[in-house]
């Protein structure tokens, strides 16, 4: 058997090295020339972590990435109202971890380079398309700049794994249209600073017409006593900031934010100093897509953000792509035919992340920030704030995302 997968980043990665560790040949094929460490920084959740542990992952990313110890919410005068433990602190078998996106990549990309081999790690490879014939699938790959055929490839299964603008999806649904726009932006930037908080917390502050996300991904240097933060400020447009251009990671200028953000100053965090202190900062247009009906054809099935691309809210953008890779890889192991795991595949995760897509639509966890604001728009008592109201709708969350932790104690370090 011969497996295919386009696209090299976190999703592709986990897959190709789930699928060598069960002794499915597998190669894999990337847009990019290099795999340089870009990006900022994304979480990843126990339910993810479990499967990063099967793959002996678990110290290299203890040494870079940040156990996260909790998640504190905070209205914009900076009042916290929850403080919800996370991963092994809240009595999960697996760490949360917080962790450079880029630096994440890089540690899957030289596993894979290691573990399967850079013969079969194919970079500056652009699928163009693909198609069946018989019981095999014949892709084309090309040289993204020119558009020269660089390689025909035949296998047994082909994984499209090409991010949200998938060439793969866009095959399989035509007429599907462009991403869905939610309109809010995402301004997205880290600074080196001082720790905040107990120096692994993450914190949402303001609401959902303002809101800054904040948690460090890297560990305090001893010589200087400062951390890198990531922090993601989401505004939702108005009138004439409203974003015309569709740009992913665009660079843009500071003054918008700190206007926005000139009073967000509390005794836990400076959000106006940490924004002016920062280096460069991206714009990013929040967007999905609509969920599919099926990703499967035959023998091609799609994954992570090219089957389920969801807005970032409850850190579950990667850790849902991993999800994929292992459901993937066990039914390739349980089924006796490539159609039939794959209609398993199918059966399992598109109804999952489904769900996800749709929760996500309607703010997900973050619900409580608009909660307390409409409630308490000048601030609030601690007797006042709804605690058993709040803890509904993160426990509801948590079993929607796949990461109650009842049932994922029960499980171990396995597919």
């Amino acid at each position: 058997m011969k497996i295919t997968i386009a696209g090299g980043g976190i999703g592709g990665l986990v897959t190709a090295l789930c699928l060598h560790k069960n002794h499915y040949p597998v190669d894999v094929y990337e847009s990019v020339e290099e795999i340089k460490p870009l990006g900022v920084g994304i979480n990843l959740l126990p339910h993810a972590v479990r499967v990063l542990d099967y793959l002996d992952l678990l110290l290299a990313l203890e040494k870079m990435a940040i156990k996260t110890s909790d998640l504190v919410y905070a209205n914009r005068f900076g009042q916290q109202f929850l403080s919800d433990k996370r991963g092994i602190y809240a009595g999960y078998k697996w760490p949360q971890f917080s962790i450079h996106r880029g630096y994440f990549q890089e540690l899957l990309y030289n596993t894979c380079i290691e573990r399967i081999g850079s013969q079969h790690l194919h970079t500056g490879h652009h699928l163009q398309s693909f198609h069946q014939a018989g019981d095999s699938i014949q892709s084309k790959f090309v040289d993204r700049r020119t558009n020269e055929l660089l390689l025909e490839v035949s296998s047994d299964i082909f994984v499209g794994a090409d991010g949200i603008n998938s060439v793969s999806r866009q095959q399989c649904y035509p007429d599907e249209g462009p991403v869905v726009y939610s309109g809010n932006v995402l301004y997205r930037g880290t600074t080196i600073m001082k720790p905040f908080l107990n120096g692994s917390s993450m914190a949402m502050i303001g609401s959902n017409l303002q809101k800054m996300v904040v948690y460090p991904i890297g560990h305090v240097d001893p010589d200087t006593g400062l951390q890198l933060i990531n922090w993601v400020a989401n505004l939702k447009e108005e009138g004439e900031n409203r974003l015309t251009v569709r740009d992913w990671n665009r660079e843009v200028s500071k003054n918008l934010l700190l206007d926005k953000y000139k009073n967000w100053r509390y005794d836990w965090l400076d959000v106006f100093q940490m924004i002016e202190e920062s280096n460069a900062i991206y714009e990013f247009p929040m967007s999905d897509r609509d969920p599919l009906e099926t990703w499967t054809f035959g023998h091609m099935t799609l994954l992570g953000d090219a089957a389920h691309p969801m807005y970032p809210i409850g850190s579950n953008g990667a850790s849902q792509a991993i999800l994929d890779a292992a459901a993937l890889t066990k039914a390739l192991n349980d089924y006796d035919t490539i159609p039939e795991a794959l209609s398993h595949y199918d059966k399992v995760r598109v109804p999952a992340t489904s769900k996800i897509v749709l929760q996500n639509r309607k703010k997900g966890p973050d619900a409580i920030l608009d909660l307390m604001e409409d409630r308490f728009p000048e601030g609030f008592t601690d007797a006042e704030v709804p605690h058993s109201e709040i803890d509904q709708v993160m426990s509801r969350y948590k079993q929607v995302a796949g990461f109650d932790k009842a049932t994922l104690n029960q499980k171990s370090a396995s597919l």
